[in-house]
């Protein structure tokens, strides 16, 4: 018997994430651990009057393809992304890792051999989702590796997670839009600043934000969602900043990272744990040294650390910076393969800052 709340995810990321309409195509990715979201997903994008177009994956097959594949392998594209990314209108992708530290022993050159493979691909879909061309929404499908990542039993993360989803409600729909309200409004509260400092305990960090465009989440990208965003003038970032919660990169756990900028670039960077993989991620290319984002959390539902970014970086109280490729919506014009995202709280001892005037203390918004 399907979870009624899996059904009204599916409402979600179908009617309200990505609008499908008559006539759009829709590509669905996901693994097989996904299944009853994706089959819900399938129903819903046919009830929209699209065209859906599913590609699943095997448990195993990301480890499998590192692995194995030969060099030329790594540099493969499939006709099938390349389709995806130039022509599908939706896409609807849905992680469901049952290991997810299957890549931890992939050596970080084939991954980044990888990435530079396919980052055409990404940087097409940023710019076709800037040009309001795609719609595009990223989610994941409980599963007990995100649960045991997480601390938590699967039927507790299961709660957890499609609570912080809104599927929980009888009109899910409905209580996303009421929750974009919010988002809005602090959104436009911060938009024509030009510098915002964030400090906090191993944190004073400025970024210019001077002619860039502050963009609120609200569920038409990630579910779940709540945070809004901009990209960072490339050469403004000066200081230091401590990212507190562990995160998942490629397979790999790193935690404890603590990074100063000057002249908008990493010149220095230490992690308690992932260190040397950190500096891989950092030495990819000439813009993964530099922020292509800085978010901000607006999601109070979400109240714990998971090590899974897209639920750590939606956290009310925390702020958000990612190391690589902009997104063109906001001016960033930083290019790169990789858009890693780390995310500093600021719960306890935090604020943030815009041009003098306090935003936020401790977590909690105070204009």
């Amino acid at each position: 018997m399907r979870d009624p709340r899996v059904a009204n995810l599916a409402k979600i990321l179908v009617h309200y994430s990505t609008r499908v309409g008559e006539g759009d195509t829709c590509v669905i990715e996901g693994p097989t651990a996904a299944e009853p979201l994706i089959a819900a997903v399938y129903e819903e994008v046919l009830a929209a009057g699209g065209h859906p177009v599913v590609a699943m994956s095997f448990e195993g097959q990301l480890a499998s393809f590192f692995e194995r594949a030969s060099e030329a392998q790594l540099d493969w594209v499939s006709p099938l992304a390349e389709w995806a990314a130039e022509e599908a209108d939706c896409r609807i992708a849905i992680g469901a890792e049952s290991n997810t530290r299957q890549l931890s022993e992939v050596p970080p050159e084939r991954q980044t051999r990888r990435q530079a493979a396919t980052r055409r691909l990404m940087q097409r879909t940023m710019e076709r989702s800037a040009e309001g061309a795609y719609r595009w929404v990223y989610t994941i499908y409980p599963t007990n590796a995100y649960a045991s990542d997480a601390e938590m039993s699967l039927r507790a993360f299961e709660d957890f997670y499609l609570g912080a989803c809104l599927a929980d409600e009888e009109d899910p729909v409905g209580a996303w839009k009421r929750a974009s309200e919010e988002t809005r409004r602090l959104t436009e509260r911060l938009q024509g600043c030009s510098e915002i400092r964030v400090s906090g305990p191993g944190t004073d960090i400025r970024l210019g934000v001077e002619g860039r465009t502050f963009i609120p989440c609200y569920g038409d990208r990630n579910m779940p969602d709540g945070e809004f965003f901009t990209g960072p003038v490339e050469d403004s970032v000066e200081g230091e900043v401590t990212f507190h919660l562990p995160a998942m990169v490629a397979g790999r756990e790193v935690s404890g990272v603590w990074l100063r900028f000057e002249g908008g670039r990493v010149v220095d960077a230490r992690a308690e744990r992932g260190e040397d993989f950190l500096i891989e991620l950092l030495d990819t290319d000439e813009g993964s040294r530099r922020l292509g984002e800085l978010g901000i959390g607006t999601n109070y539902r979400i109240d714990r650390g998971t090590r899974n970014v897209l639920l750590d970086e939606k956290i009310g109280g925390t702020v958000h910076m990612a190391l690589g490729a902009a997104y063109p919506e906001t001016g960033g014009r930083n290019q790169s393969a990789i858009h890693t995202d780390l995310v500093c709280d600021l719960r306890r001892g935090g604020r943030i800052e815009a041009d003098g005037e306090l935003i936020q203390e401790d977590g909690r918004f105070v204009v």
